[in-house]
């Protein structure tokens, strides 16, 4: 009781205002005035790209900011070890970095919703022999390596109960990613690593083969602190519940690996080495005439055309950097398609055109898609594949969605159903499909020659990174229009093309 009385009176002498602080964690936020993410930066939730902060989580998180009111900061990190920490000192608000739920993390923090689905894989290098069975993973002294504090070091520890000979080595400074790269440079034997996370990281580092899986799918969600105030956790429950229901979460999930579930490493590796030795001599006329498109997109678009050759011909009679008929030549000014210069200014010039004419009612983030598959299949027929998708009852207007149509355009018992007849549209999606990843790869090994970050936009804080972002954040995707072209231009630049009455040949005669 006296030292009680000293605290008060000494409270009282210094003039120490000691109050309740009684607002929800909600409240304190919107006070405030900024939501804190605490996230992980690699190429699948955070990074700085080309066009400013990008990532699934980043995006997803910018959305639930504008929820709240608030402005965004991430607050990322290179290791999983100083996330929850983090969360747990009270640094963050919540962490969004793609991290699966497991019953260590259940036990301790609060997940969110699932919003997308894991499995863990063994990773080997290709040309390494390829372990079979967990008994492998020491066979001739071979190094397994996963990163601490992850779910993949929870699941050696669970085998590790049948197989007690089992070792790994638990790396802490480093992610998955720099895991997964170290086995490719042959610096380590094996790693574990999410699904997702390997399907990207074969763009741009091809040699990393897929062992043998160790998990059924797992679900990955956002976590908040364990406490009673539900206030912040509730919106976020409500949310995803939202995003889920108008679909904008497919669209976003769409955007960030919808295109990587096929991976050719003959391809991937061929376009690597002409990402070294051919596109430096080009990357200034892709710059000059991108317009608003990203120049890199078009970039990936010459390469699907003409693997960066300026004087390629098809027997169709398509030729130059874009493979242009001599139509859609004409119809953009080209005199000469063998001419470099004059063809990807054309092809830019048509893909614009093309994009124009794509409904306003399709997603922004999505046009892009739309005008490539017309760009390669003409017009008509990317509409018919829209009307097969809306009679079918999915969504017109997702590419998820519209993609899974467009084989079927090959197909007599649909075909004969729409309004340009046959079409190869399962090329028109390989062709889409092979652009977006050629992107995401030149994409990807930008970042890898990145040093550093700007360093004023960089503040360090105790081993954490707080990026505060943009009011209005970039977009890969370029400016869209909703005007629509009356001239009467080839719907298809490269291969495809349609008549306004009947179904046409796949090709149009030069």
């Amino acid at each position: 009781m006296i030292s009680l009385t000293v605290l008060v009176l000494s409270l009282a002498v210094t003039g120490c205002d000691w109050t309740f602080d009684d607002r929800t964690v909600l409240e304190k936020i919107r006070d405030r005035g900024v939501l804190r993410v605490g996230t992980l930066n690699n190429e699948l939730s955070y990074y700085i790209g080309p066009d400013g902060p990008t990532g699934l989580d980043y995006e997803l998180a910018s959305r639930f900011a504008d929820k709240l009111g608030v402005k965004l900061e991430m607050v990322p990190t290179y290791t999983l070890s100083g996330l929850f920490p983090a969360l747990k000192r009270g640094d963050v608000d919540l962490i969004a970095a793609g991290l699966t739920i497991t019953d260590q993390r259940l036990a301790q923090f609060r997940p969110g919703p699932a919003y997308y689905f894991v499995s863990q894989q063994v990773v080997y290098k290709k040309g390494h022999w390829r372990p079979r069975d967990v008994d492998d993973f020491n066979r001739d002294d071979a190094t397994m390596a996963v990163v601490e504090d992850s779910s993949h070091d929870l699941t050696l520890q669970a085998l590790k109960q049948d197989h007690p000979d089992l070792s790994w080595k638990v790396v802490q400074d480093a992610d998955d990613d720099e895991l997964l790269k170290q086995v490719a440079d042959g610096e380590i034997d094996f790693t574990i690593a999410d699904s997702v996370d390997i399907a990207l990281m074969q763009r741009t580092h091809p040699d990393i083969a897929v062992a043998m899986a160790l998990s059924e799918d797992e679900p990955v969600a956002w976590f908040m602190k364990k406490q009673g105030d539900s206030s912040a956790y509730a919106l976020m429950v409500n949310f995803f519940g939202e995003i889920n229901q108008t679909g904008e979460l497919a669209i976003l999930e769409e955007k960030y690996f919808g295109h990587v579930d096929q991976f050719d490493y003959v391809d991937t590796r061929a376009f690597l080495r002409a990402l070294e030795s051919k596109l430096p001599k080009w990357e200034p006329l892709f710059k000059k005439h991108a317009n608003d498109f990203d120049w890199r997109l078009l970039a990936a678009l010459s390469y699907q055309e003409s693997h960066w050759n300026p004087r390629a011909i098809s027997p169709t009679g398509v030729r130059g950097m874009m493979m242009l008929t001599l139509p859609t030549a004409k119809s953009v000014g080209v005199r000469n398609r063998l001419d470099p210069e004059q063809s990807i200014k054309g092809g830019s010039l048509y893909l614009q055109r093309v994009l124009d004419r794509v409904p306003a009612s399709v997603n922004p983030h999505e046009r892009i898609w739309f005008a490539l598959a017309s760009y390669n299949i003409g017009f008509g027929h990317m509409m018919d594949a829209r009307r097969l998708t809306d009679a079918q009852g999915a969504d017109p207007n997702s590419w998820s969605d519209v993609k899974q149509r467009l084989p079927l355009l090959a197909k007599r018992q649909y075909y004969t159903q729409t309004r340009y007849g046959y079409a190869r549209g399962y090329e028109a999606l390989s062709y889409v499909e092979n652009i977006r990843r050629y992107y995401q790869s030149i994409l990807g090994y930008e970042k890898a020659h990145i040093e550093s970050l700007d360093s004023q936009q960089v503040e360090d804080l105790g081993g954490l990174q707080t990026i505060v972002a943009p009011d209005e954040p970039s977009e890969n995707a370029p400016e869209q229009t909703t005007e629509q072209t009356t001239e009467q231009a080839p719907d298809s630049a490269s291969s495809q093309s349609e008549d306004n009455s009947t179904p046409q040949s796949d090709t149009q005669p030069q």
